[in-house]
């Protein structure tokens, strides 16, 4: 009997013993969590709170009483309660860690955001005895995102009204290219009334003159797309993205444009090329721009526009627009792409600064260069896409004259 006294009492001292081990390694592990500097807390199993740091409860002025219902709605942003409370009911349910960002209020009433993450701990049944869970302050990260957003928002609104004033200096370029489909269309309608009030109707004669119309009709409303495309406010879209053939939608708008001022277009593409990795809309604004800002500088005295197009010795494409204009400005030779800067009377001074933007954001360079002899060029480069088995499908390139 005395020797099952003694195995009780040995039992109940080792018992004893390992749970004062228990409470002291538990204390200790409080304590640490309240050295962090930040937010940690112990959730029993159900998702209830049985413990907060100390920093905590310096930033949210909560005691012991987080769990209550009036605490909980305290400190969390009214808009971020739902979402989380269905975070944890996932976790609950999985036993999977749970993580999530909500908005949680300080001491003086401000909001910030954080991110809070908790990790179950399980026993050797794996049956969840805990979770611990750590919140980390996030605010000046949504604040970095919130600037960025809003700059994209400002950069996409500039670069649509940088669009939209283009077009005022495209409307004779479109008027005229247009009017020549036209006046085929009205020329061949007349052909097949012709044919058909003969006193045996020529049938061959109509079918052939309403094909002509068919085929005037389509070109009249490709030139119209084209120039649509320019205008459209449309989300940047990184894609295969061809080049030349970029080069030569820009080329059939302004060559109106530049026979009115006398300048002659000369455009030497390099073949096979691979395709770019960039927006297709986006980048023939840049050409369009680049291409308009040529002809104004030779409207006085005529010239000659080159554009080329080539790979440099990096696999990237290289664009190049050459004209033999006044040549870059002595004054602001350093600050072209700088917004507001213009030496035109009713310039904005923002079509060369969201050139370079858009430029820049598909990962390439746009700088301009002074000409040995008159005028100046402006070069820019652009990534390749890794989407080379689309290279098949290119048009190769040539060299070819427009205007005169």
């Amino acid at each position: 009997m005395i020797e099952v006294t003694v195995v009780a009492a040995a039992l109940a001292l080792l018992w004893a013993l390992h749970v004062r081990q228990l409470t002291l390694r538990e204390r200790r592990f409080r304590e640490v969590l309240d050295t962090l500097p930040a937010m940690a807390f112990i959730m029993r199993p159900d998702g209830t709170r049985s413990f907060v740091n100390q920093s905590a409860r310096d930033y949210t002025g909560t005691g012991p009483d987080v769990e209550t219902s009036s605490a909980r709605s305290r400190v969390l942003h009214p808009d971020d309660v739902e979402q989380m409370d269905a975070a944890w009911q996932r976790a609950l349910a999985t036993g999977e860690p749970v993580e999530f960002e909500s908005r949680i209020r300080r001491t003086d009433g401000t909001y910030r955001w954080f991110f809070t993450r908790a990790v179950p701990v399980k026993d050797q049944h794996g049956q969840v005895t805990k979770w611990c869970g750590i919140s980390t302050d996030i605010e000046d990260r949504k604040q970095a995102e919130h600037e960025r957003e809003r700059l994209r928002g400002l950069e996409t609104e500039l670069a649509h009204i940088n669009r939209v004033s283009t077009m005022g200096e495209l409307t004779a370029s479109l008027a005229h290219d247009i009017a020549q489909p036209i006046t085929a269309m009205v020329t061949n309608a007349s052909a097949a009334l012709r044919w058909i009030e003969r006193d045996q109707p020529d049938v061959t004669g109509v079918s052939r003159s309403v094909k002509r119309i068919l085929e005037d009709g389509a070109r009249a409303n490709e030139l119209i797309d084209r120039v649509r495309s320019v205008y459209k406010k449309v989300p940047v879209r990184h894609e295969p993205s061809d080049m030349n053939a970029g080069i030569r939608d820009v080329l059939s708008l302004i060559q109106y444009q530049a026979e009115r001022h006398c300048v002659s277009i000369r455009a030497v593409l390099a073949p096979d090329l691979p395709y770019a990795s960039a927006d297709q809309v986006q980048m023939r604004q840049v050409l369009l721009n680049l291409t308009l800002n040529a002809i104004d500088a030779m409207k006085d005295s005529g010239g000659e526009l080159i554009i080329t197009s080539e790979r440099d010795d990096h696999g990237n494409l290289t664009c190049s627009v050459r004209d033999t204009g006044v040549g870059l400005p002595a004054e602001h030779g350093d600050r072209i792409f700088d917004a507001f800067v213009t030496t035109k009377p009713t310039g904005s001074g923002m079509g060369l600064a969201i050139c370079k933007s858009i430029i820049e954001s598909h990962g390439g360079r746009l700088w301009a260069t002074a000409n040995e002899g008159p005028g100046a060029t402006f070069h820019f480069t652009l990534p390749t896409t890794t989407v080379d088995a689309l290279r098949d499908a290119q048009p190769s390139g040539h060299a070819y004259q427009l205007g005169q």
